[in-house]
């Protein structure tokens, strides 16, 4: 009984001690927290005291900055004020001097109008008197006075215009013959000149016989198979070739040649060497086409133009190879494209293809102008170029400044020295042909053709032609020659007509 009362004790004991405890700590630690709360408003007292300072300074800094800025915009103000007064004073002093010159102006303005009353007065006065001196009235003084003045201005302006025309027709001769001379010194190359025949040498008379064969049988098939004539005639070790073509000619050629080394001559082997030249000539104009554009410098241009260009290696004009004049041409077009400020690449292209229609077979209709521009337009070349080519002998309208350089070119290349050749039948018949035209013509006294063909002089009857007519005569006569005649290079028609007078003193 003792012993629980004893523990009772000791429980409630304990109990108490835990429930003391406690509350001290709880007392305790509230102690801590009030002291931290404190500290922590102390600190934020503080915090904001000093922001507090820190917000007053700025304030102040502030305040300060924009009374400085206040008092200079108000210096800067006054400053202006000052000017602007000062200005005001200067527009003023300014508009009094204007004021008086305004009265002064006002002042002479008066004086000069009775000056001008009082002249008015006396021209009138010395008119009438120089009318009765005249017996002419003003109108009719006008009128003389007019037309003389009249005539003086046409005569200056006459001799001005022959002075102008004849100094403009000297610098455009003189810049002419300069880039003319530049682009043929620059350019000038070497022509081949062939016809429509080729001569194979023979290293005998006896392969004479061996050619033809028995009863012509030789001859015949080559013939046949080459589309050539064959020549055999008394010309020692040599026969010719004749063919318009100049592309079978060629074949022929070089097929002859090969048989007559070979020495079998029969028809069989001649179709199998005429086969196989064929094909050589195909190359070598296809050769002839690159190495013609690469000279002329014209890349980008299709195979089968070069093909056609090629061909015209083996084609002649008045004795000049027509690939060598057409990349004479294209160099001399691009020299003079160049000194003008031209397309240079159009014109040497065009100047390189604008013959290119000769190397067409001769059944297509058209010419060889129209021909070359319809085939180049067909593969794609530059419209610029096509027209060069159409326009080249004004059947085409020519659309750009480089077809008339093309035109040109292609006139320096045929009509330079040396270029071109004819044979003397051919010259004779153009001479009598130039002179027959010159005296068809009404008025003509003599015409005769001088300078091998290149210039004809024509006289006429001063009586029945004046100076207008003999000027419409030459243009006449040269239009017929270009549209009639063919020939190399340029004529010079040149028309003459004087008058003399013959008086004897006996």
């Amino acid at each position: 009984m003792e012993t629980n009362i004893l523990i009772i004790v000791c429980v409630v004991a304990v109990a108490l001690f835990s429930y003391l405890g406690a509350q001290f700590l709880a007392k305790r630690i509230v102690s801590e927290h009030h002291k931290q709360a404190e500290m922590q408003l102390q600190q934020a007292s503080e915090k904001a005291r000093a922001i507090e300072i820190e917000a007053r300074d700025n304030a102040v800094r502030i305040k300060q900055e924009a009374e400085a800025e206040i008092a200079r915009r108000r210096a800067e103000l006054t400053r202006e004020e000052d000017r602007l007064q000062h200005r005001r004073n200067d527009l003023d002093q300014r508009f009094e001097k204007l004021e008086q010159r305004e009265q002064n102006l006002n002042k002479r303005q008066s004086a000069i109008d009775k000056r001008f009353n009082e002249v008015e007065k006396i021209y009138a006065q010395q008119m009438e008197q120089l009318q009765k001196v005249a017996h002419m009235s003003v109108e009719e003084a006008k009128k003389v006075l007019f037309s003389e003045v009249e005539k003086e201005a046409h005569a200056d302006m006459a001799r001005i215009i022959r002075q102008i025309e004849s100094e403009a027709r000297m610098e455009g001769e003189k810049r002419a013959r300069e880039i003319i001379t530049e682009a043929i010194q620059r350019v000038a190359s070497d022509q081949v000149a062939q016809v429509t025949t080729a001569v194979v040498t023979l290293p005998n008379e006896e392969m004479k016989g061996r050619i033809v064969g028995r009863n012509g049988r030789n001859i015949r098939a080559f013939e046949q198979a080459a589309g050539v004539d064959v020549i055999v005639d008394d010309t020692p070790e040599a026969v010719t070739i004749s063919c318009f073509d100049s592309t079978r000619r060629e074949i022929a050629r070089r097929s002859l040649q090969r048989l007559i080394q070979d020495g079998r001559i029969h028809p069989a082997h001649i179709e199998k060497i005429l086969a196989e030249e064929e094909k050589e000539v195909e190359k070598i104009i296809e050769l002839a086409g690159e190495q013609a554009a690469f000279d002329a410098g014209v890349p980008g241009l299709s195979p089968e133009v070069l093909k056609m260009l090629g061909r015209l290696k083996f084609r002649t004009s008045f004795g000049q190879n027509q690939l060598a004049h057409s990349v004479e041409t294209a160099m001399i077009a691009g020299v003079i494209a160049a000194e003008l400020g031209a397309n240079v690449e159009v014109a040497k292209a065009g100047g390189l293809l604008h013959d290119i229609g000769k190397a067409m077979d001769h059944n297509t209709e058209g010419t060889h102008a129209l021909i070359g521009a319809e085939f180049c337009k067909r593969n794609h070349v530059h419209p610029d170029v096509v027209n060069a080519i159409g326009s080249h002998h004004h059947e085409e309208e020519q659309a750009t400044i480089e077809a008339v350089i093309i035109e040109a070119a292609d006139a320096i290349s045929g009509a330079r020295p040396g270029a071109r050749r004819e044979n003397l039948e051919q010259y004779i018949k153009r001479l009598k042909a130039l002179e027959e035209m010159a005296h068809s013509y009404k008025g003509v006294n003599q015409a005769y053709a001088i300078q091998a063909g290149r210039e004809v002089r024509i006289i006429v009857r001063p009586e029945e032609i004046d100076d207008l007519q003999s000027a419409r005569l030459a243009r006449d006569i040269a239009k017929n020659i270009e549209e009639t005649m063919q020939y190399p290079g340029q004529i010079k028609v040149t028309v003459i007509r004087e008058t003399r007078n013959v008086e004897y003193a006996k």
